[in-house]
């Protein structure tokens, strides 16, 4: 897809066509991601319920396991876009750069909050603008800053069409939701997969514009 014909619609299409290549594959590893983080997150809910400083620890370890599964998705999807074929269960297993995620997360929320908090608008077109700093984190290795620079960058003169591709996604999970929840197994790889296809075309981009 050149970046001329860049839009949301033709990202979804490119998740769909790269989730029916290994539709089992892709809804088991989602359905065992679940399994594991909520097992593990079960776990230590019962271990910390008298509170206390086990209880403490214990929530401190739950973000933990949440952070690391968010690296670990976002690996799997970078490589389920890439080579799909060639995807495997391993690529679940990667839990770096940890520390930098975390900072990176913070940052982009507490700039998103703030736009929030002043009319609503400037934080929606932040969430989109810095958007990719986690997938450039992950993907990249770069620090929080540098990141939520180069997504910043990355884009430029697309957020209308990234704006369109979020309120799609959310269709295709609501419409999952509808096919007696099932569905969400086949939606959530599908708008993953877009959004990273959304990211890595915009990565193609040469020229562009350092404002707004």
């Amino acid at each position: 897809m050149g970046m001329d014909t860049f839009s949301a619609g033709a990202c979804i299409r490119f998740g769909w066509e790269t989730f029916k290549k290994r539709p089992w594959f892709l809804i088991s590893s989602y359905i065992l991601y679940m399994i594991v983080i909520g097992g593990l997150g079960a776990m230590l809910a019962q271990i910390g319920r008298d509170g206390g400083m086990t209880g403490a620890l214990t929530t401190l370890a739950r973000l933990a396991i949440d952070v690391a599964g968010g690296i670990a998705v976002l690996h799997f999807f970078l490589k389920a876009h890439d080579d799909i074929e060639h995807l495997s269960l391993s690529d679940f297993t990667k839990f770096t750069p940890f520390w930098t995620y975390v900072g990176t997360a913070i940052l982009y929320w507490a700039i998103v909050v703030c736009g929030l908090v002043l009319v609503i608008v400037p934080g929606v077109i932040w969430a989109i603008m810095f958007g990719f700093g986690l997938l450039l984190v992950v993907d990249k290795g770069m620090g929080p800053i540098e990141a939520l620079k180069e997504s910043k960058r990355i884009t430029y003169g697309y957020k209308w069409q990234l704006f369109l591709l979020g309120i799609l996604s959310i269709l295709v999970v609501i419409l999952g939701f509808i096919c007696l929840i099932v569905g969400v197994l086949v939606a959530y790889p599908v708008v993953t997969i877009a959004m990273v296809h959304a990211y890595r075309t915009l990565q193609q981009k040469q020229t562009i514009p350092t404002t707004m």
